[in-house]
């Protein structure tokens, strides 16, 4: 479904297929050794660098160096550890846009661009676009992961009947009822905050021919022709061909084939992604492409940053957030994060 909404940069269609850690389906470069997943640093990154901290910090208070703040040994206490929360906030935020991005463009109604003043509808897929329907998708991925949480991290049990006071160092179901609670809006919030950065720092561009959101490869920036600058996406069918034929240009066919129409034809075909060549059968395409026209537009958003790049500030931005929330509400010194 998600492939007839909108189309690659390539001209093919639209969709990312099945997530992996690169975040779409295309070719993995032979220098992988120093390829590090693009989609991993911006949905992990933060998280992976509290990890390290938390661990380095297990170490210190198993060595005596640094006080337990659980009643028991390996447990995390009501008011402790603002790594923990951190690194909670971080997937609950990335899995709250996650499926926001993924279920929210599957919606019946057009979204709405909230960075813009009226919320003006946008294309599926607009970068900064918001539906109903993909904000409560957003809910629902940040509660399983806090669901999660609550299942498998050994939290402290409570250590005393009043619960919820300043000398309760356990977990106890109001407790845990509240992180819930905190959490899942945390994520959900993370959601829009990404919608807003998109919206404002990353370029959303449409093919003006189908009406699609162009997406870029791996989450990368779509390149658009600047005004007045001549390419190939922009230029007519018959003006490339012409070029061809007369040997110019960079795009022109090797020698070879310079005078056959047949192979510049195929050469068109690979070169403007085999889609500017009209197909009845493609009822989506018009027959009009010996207009000079751009065939993208910018829809919405300046070119900044890109997807993965717009993913790791939001995950910033919502892991320290929580970790300053946290501090003010446990009383909890902000520096306690750092290694001593």
């Amino acid at each position: 479904m998600k492939a007839k909404l909108t189309m690659q940069a390539t001209g093919s269609s639209g969709g990312e297929g099945a997530r992996t850690h690169i975040q779409g389906e295309y070719t993995i470069p032979y220098n992988f050794h120093i390829l590090i997943s693009l989609i991993v640093l911006a949905n992990s990154g933060v998280a992976s660098v509290l990890i390290l901290l938390h661990a380095y910090q297990l170490h210190q208070r198993e060595q005596g160096l640094i006080p337990s703040r659980g009643t028991e040994p390996g447990c995390y206490a009501w008011g402790g550890d603002l790594l923990v929360v951190g690194i909670v906030a971080n997937y609950c935020a990335v899995a709250a846009d996650t499926f926001s991005s993924e279920l929210g463009i599957l919606s019946k109604s057009r979204p709405r661009l909230i960075t813009s003043w009226n919320l003006r509808q946008v294309p599926p897929g607009t970068n900064g676009g918001v539906t109903i329907w993909g904000l409560v998708s957003g809910l629902l991925g940040s509660l399983i992961i806090v669901t999660t949480t609550m299942a498998f991290i050994p939290f402290c049990p409570p250590n005393t009947s009043l619960i919820g006071l300043k000398d309760s160092s356990g977990w106890g179901f109001r407790e845990r009822q509240r992180f819930t609670y905190a959490m899942t809006l945390w994520g959900g919030l993370g959601s829009l905050l990404d919608s807003f950065l998109g919206g404002w720092l990353q370029q959303s561009v449409v093919d003006t021919r189908t009406g699609r959101i162009v997406e870029g490869e791996g989450g990368k920036k779509v390149l658009v022709s600047k005004k007045g600058q001549s390419s190939m996406h922009y230029q007519s069918r018959a003006d490339v061909k012409a070029a061809l034929l007369n040997g110019e240009g960079k795009n022109s066919v090797p020698e070879q084939g310079a005078n056959d129409e047949t192979a510049i034809d195929e050469s068109l075909d690979k070169k403007m992604g085999g889609m500017d060549k009209y197909d009845a059968r493609k009822k989506y395409r018009k027959p009009s492409f010996g207009d000079e026209k751009p065939s993208r537009k910018v829809e919405s958003g300046l070119a900044l940053l890109d997807n993965n790049e717009v993913n790791f500030l939001m995950a910033l931005t919502m892991s320290l957030g929580a970790m300053g929330v946290a501090s003010w509400f446990w009383e909890v010194p902000f520096s306690s994060i750092l290694p001593v």
